[in-house]
C-alpha cells in the first residue's frame, strides 16, 4: 500500500475512466453481492480502510451510521471522496492503512474495499483492527481472490488469434509479492491464500460470519469482458466478527 501508485499522473488517469470510478457502487462487479453482506449501520461507528473515492463511506451514512473515518494514502482519491460527502460527520485520513492508530475500541464496523491484497503483512494489519474494534464488532473486506492473484500478471493465456484459453493458477502456495499488470503498469501486490487469510482472523479472536466469491449480477453480463469474469474467482468477501 505505502507503494501508492495511484498519485502516479498516468496510472491514476487510467483507474479514474473505470466503470467503479465513473458510476460509485452500482459500476462495481460485486457491489450487489457485498451490500446483502452488510449489516445494519444504524447508529455506528465505521473505519473505512483505503476508502479511495469514499463511496462506502457516504453509503454508510445515507443508512444510518453516526461518523466514518475513511483512510487511503491517495491524495488524488481523497480529493474527489471530500468533494463527493456531504457529512460532517465524515473524516479522511491520508495515510497507509497499516499504520492507522486508534484508541482501543473505537469502532463498531471496519470495511475494506480491494486494499488488503497491497498489504505486505496481513497479520499485522488483523491485529491492529481487533485493537480499534469493539467486543462483537464487525470486519468485512473484499480482496482480490487467491486464485487470481496466485500467479501474479493477471491476465488469461491466449492463443495465437488472441481468444482466451484458459487462466493461469501457478505457485499459490508460495505467498508474498507479486507484480501485477494493471490498466498496463506494473503493480505490487501480495499473494496469499485462503488458508492465511481465514485462520489469521481465528487466532486474532474473530468468528468468520460469511465467506463468498462474487459473481457479476446479470445485468452486468452484457458489459464487454464481464462473461469471462464467471470462468474464474476474481474476488473474495470476508465477514468476521470480533468475539
Amino acid at each position: 500500500m505505502k507503494e501508492n501508485k495511484y498519485d502516479d499522473k498516468i496510472f491514476y488517469e487510467k483507474y479514474s475512466q473505470m466503470n467503479r470510478s465513473k458510476e460509485g457502487l452500482s459500476g462495481a462487479g460485486e457491489w450487489e453481492t457485498l451490500k446483502g453482506m452488510l449489516p445494519d449501520f444504524k447508529g455506528k461507528r465505521m473505519l473505512d480502510l483505503g476508502c479511495g473515492y469514499g463511496w462506502h463511506s457516504i453509503y454508510a451514512m445515507e443508512n444510518g451510521a453516526s461518523s466514518v473515518v475513511g483512510i487511503d494514502i491517495s491524495q488524488n482519491m481523497l480529493k474527489v471522496a471530500k468533494e463527493k460527502t456531504h457529512f460532517s460527520e465524515v473524516e479522511y485520513i491520508c495515510g497507509a492503512i497499516e499504520d492507522m492508530d486508534f484508541k482501543e475500541e473505537s469502532f463498531d464496523m471496519v470495511l475494506s474495499s480491494l486494499a488488503f491484497h497491497y498489504i505486505k503483512d496481513y497479520k499485522e494489519l488483523i491485529e491492529k483492527i481487533n485493537k480499534v474494534l469493539k467486543p462483537n464488532g464487525i470486519l468485512i473486506f473484499t480482496v482480490e481472490h487467491p486464485v487470481f492473484t496466485a500467479y501474479g500478471t493477471q491476465d488469461w493465456y491466449y492463443d495465437n488469434n488472441k481468444e482466451i484459453l484458459h487462466f493461469p493458477v501457478d505457485n499459490y502456495y508460495y505467498e508474498g509479492k507479486r507484480i501485477a499488470n494493471f490498466l498496463g503498469e506494473d503493480v505490487v501486490k501480495y499473494h496469499r491464500t485462503i488458508t492465511t487469510y481465514l485462520n489469521t482472523l481465528l487466532i486474532n479472536n474473530f468468528n468468520k460470519n460469511q465467506i463468498i466469491e462474487p459473481q457479476p449480477s446479470e445485468e452486468m453480463l452484457d458489459i464487454l469482458g464481464m462473461k469471462d469474469e464467471m470462468r474464474r474467482p476474481m474476488m473474495l468477501i470476508i465477514s468476521a466478527i470480533k468475539c
